[in-house]
């Protein structure tokens, strides 16, 4: 399968002048040296590997390197400017890392790989070659990002340092730190270098007593009053701290390094452990006693828990109050509301240059003016009245995790087991009531009960859709990456109207991080067989916006999932083969644009219009690719979503398929707004995180469904099955927006 090419660009709208945040990169002549490394014992750690090769180099420049200076991207790939003396025969070499108490040696394996050559991208960007050749931007990639891996964290493709001085606290001991991000990108005629600022959460560097009190919300000195933790206190600090890094402090200058694996039940007093004497004897031993006549420490929280390190088999355990956060620790756990908020405050950003107004698109119900439209006076197009319903008030709760858990559990029983409509508020928002807040209740009400909020404008539509289609829309959630027991949701719906406004929703659970949809076949067949039967058509055009997707993973989604688009066809009628355009939606990315006139910003943050979209200068060099702005940025730097069409049956122009997925993003149902990326791809994110309500694990501490290490494939596939009929809806939900 091969992504079609650049129709024509667009020109509907308004032109204005754009800056983006793009560098032009010159390229020199000649080829780069690619090796293969291979360092054993393997699978350290990015930053351990680039140690390991800084020192190689340093070790043999004389005999191998001179003056070469090799980049290196921290796992396989080392590339030079000039060919290392090796006669492409397999290196191997000895290096040592001095270490705290004792050093470590690595084998490093060296095997030239391949010659990368700069002037087949040079042909590819200028048009002469088709495909851009990955593997020459890969090597540039890498050569732009050596030093910087070298001077700052790396996280993904950014990079982050120590805050000096003041930095934006969090609570529960993280904090802000501020980096940038750069990648290399091809785009028309030249490569470009894509820079742009970062932020993120980490953990603070301090004790672990004092990350405890952060946690728990607590002073120290009131840790002292209260002497014990409650069971509900030791698994919030447990859910924090367990797989963080930690380095103890009571061995005087060596800060030997552990990994948290759990916290234990019993406080250091009373937690023992087998100690084998001198004699050969083995007792059992407590923390406490361990460390008074060990290392000659009395501990001033003997009723605190201890840290349990290294591997859960082994009985090491460290009290809390011996052990520091090591510095450098992205946080991957899920910021609680009050900590993202403050995090949105502390980054946001306003752009430089931003637009004024674009060309109004009229609305049945409303003008969108800048992406936005008052629904006050209003009606909604298809009104749902409601003749049977209930409150249940949970307000006596005072613990909010005890509220997530009834907000988790509500869902789950409506939406699987009864098929009852549940709409969940927070009190807060019944105590203190807007019409701003009623308004988008009603919203959400409406269409969970059947009703149309507001449709998609037929007169401007693109002439393509005389016929029947039917949207989908398709996203695959992965847990946090540090979590390799909870599964992925792979989430589709599709579009059973003709405005189109109404969406059903099929969900499956996959093996972790699985990014192909695997059952993708049944699942949209099963959506065009519910088409079917809402319309009475068959669709003849069939448009996928495909969330989720990186671009390495461009050709392996397309080649598996067209293919199963086109066989939930052939399974409903042999021959019927609608015309199939695939796209992929990308937010994560690190594109900005500005305005170049002052005259042409919007709103108070002067962000780009509603509705600015890009086809030139910084996209593909030959593919049919844009970026959109759908949303009006109300705080910070507005991020355009990257459209990127890897098939295209239905011989889309540039216009019509731009138009059309703006017109998209003003059919989200859930508010008054145009949102960043079109309805169905928004829904399909809303179904995938709502599965993980039906997945609630009451009996495990994370609170979801996980998969049980150290069981065979077939208990993995039965655990597989039985979270997949978790996930199913009811029969009378199914039909109804439920995730809205």
């Amino acid at each position: 399968f091969q992504a079609p090419p650049r129709p024509n660009q667009g020109q509907v709208g308004k032109p204005i002048w754009l800056k983006a945040n793009y560098f032009k990169v010159s390229i020199p002549n000649g080829d780069i040296h690619h090796y293969d490394i291979d360092i054993k014992p393997d699978k350290c750690p990015r930053r351990v590997n680039r140690e390991i090769i800084n020192t190689m180099v340093e070790n043999f420049r004389s005999a191998i390197f001179q003056d070469r200076k090799p980049v290196f991207d921290g796992r396989k790939n080392l590339y030079t400017a000039q060919p290392l003396p090796i006669d492409k025969q397999k290196l191997e070499v000895e290096v040592t890392l001095p270490g705290e108490g004792r050093d470590r040696t690595f084998t490093v394996a060296i095997k030239w790989a391949s010659r990368v050559s700069l002037y087949s991208l040079k042909l590819a960007l200028e048009g002469k070659m088709h495909g851009i050749p990955f593997e020459t931007v890969q090597a540039l990639d890498v050569v732009m990002r050596h030093l910087p891996s070298l001077r700052y964290t790396p996280v993904g493709r950014s990079f982050f340092s120590a805050p000096e001085g003041y930095t934006p606290p969090l609570g529960g001991g993280r904090e802000v730190w501020f980096g940038f991000h750069q990648s290399m990108r091809p785009s028309q005629w030249k490569m470009m270098l894509n820079i742009d600022v970062s932020a993120t959460a980490f953990y603070r560097a301090q004790s672990c007593v004092q990350f405890l009190c952060d946690v728990l919300e607590l002073r120290i000195e009131d840790l002292r009053l209260i002497r014990s933790l409650t069971d509900s206190q030791r698994v919030k600090f447990t859910k924090e701290i367990r797989g963080l890094k930690v380095e103890i402090t009571h061995c005087g200058t060596m800060r030997r390094k552990y990994r948290v694996c759990n916290v234990t039940r019993r406080a250091a007093s009373t937690q023992t452990f087998p100690l084998q004497l001198e004699s050969g004897q083995t007792i059992e031993c407590s923390v406490t006693r361990y460390f008074q006549e060990k290392h000659s420490k009395t501990l001033q929280f003997p009723f605190l828990p201890c840290l349990q390190v290294g591997q859960e088999q082994k009985h090491t355990y460290l009290p809390i109050e011996v052990c520091n956060i090591v510095q450098g620790q992205r946080c991957i756990k899920k910021l609680t509301d009050s900590q993202t908020s403050t995090m949105i405050k502390a980054t946001a950003r306003s752009a430089p240059d931003r637009e004024k107004e674009i060309a109004q698109l009229t609305r049945m119900q409303a003008t969108p003016n800048q992406g936005v439209w008052d629904m006050r006076g209003k009606q909604f197009h298809s009104g749902i009245s409601i003749d049977v319903w209930a409150i249940a008030c949970f307000a006596h709760q005072r613990m909010c995790s005890v509220i997530l858990f009834i907000s988790a559990e509500v869902k789950r029983v409506g939406d699987t087991l009864l098929g009852i409509a549940t709409q969940c508020v927070q009190v807060k928002n019944v105590v203190k009531t807007s019409p701003q807040t009623l308004s988008n209740l009603c919203l959400k009400i409406n269409v969970k009960l059947g009703g149309v909020n507001n449709i998609l404008v037929p007169s401007l539509r693109p002439k393509v859709f005389n016929d029947p289609v039917i949207f989908f829309g398709a996203d695959v959630t992965h847990p946090p990456a540090g979590d390799t027991r909870k599964p992925s949701i792979a989430a589709v719906v599709g579009s059973m109207d003709a405005h189109p406004s109404r969406y059903s929703a099929t969900v499956r659970v996959q093996q972790h991080r699985e990014e192909i949809i695997r059952d993708l076949a049944v699942m949209v067949r099963d959506l065009m067989v519910e088409f079917y039967k809402a319309t009475h058509y068959k669709p003849v055009r069939v448009i996928m916006y495909r969330d989720g997707v990186s671009e390495g993973q461009f050709q392996q989604v397309l080649s598996t999932e067209l293919r199963a688009i086109r066989e939930a066809c052939t399974m409903l009628e042999v021959g019927y083969q609608p015309g199939i355009t695939f796209i992929v939606v990308q937010k994560r990315h690190h594109t900005r644009l500005f305005c170049r006139n002052h005259e042409d910003r919007s709103g108070k943050s002067g962000n780009i219009p509603a509705g600015t979209t890009v086809d030139t200068g910084i996209c593909h060099p030959t593919e049919f690719d844009f970026y959109l702005c759908s949303h009006a940025g109300i705080q910070g730097t507005s991020r355009p979503s990257h459209y990127h069409v890897l098939w295209d049956d239905n011989n889309f122009m540039a216009d019509e398929l731009q138009v059309l997925t703006y017109q998209l993003c003003h059919t989200y149902v859930r508010c008054t707004r145009s949102v960043s990326i079109p309805a169905p791809a928004y829904y399909a994110h809303l179904v995938a995180f709502r599965a993980r309500y039906h997945l609630v694990d009451k009996d495990h501490d994370s609170g979801e469904g996980s998969l049980q290490s150290g069981h065979t494939q077939n208990d993995q596939d039965a655990q597989l099955q039985a979270m997949s009929k978790a996930v199913v809806v009811h029969e009378n939900t199914v039909r109804n927006m439920y995730f809205a």
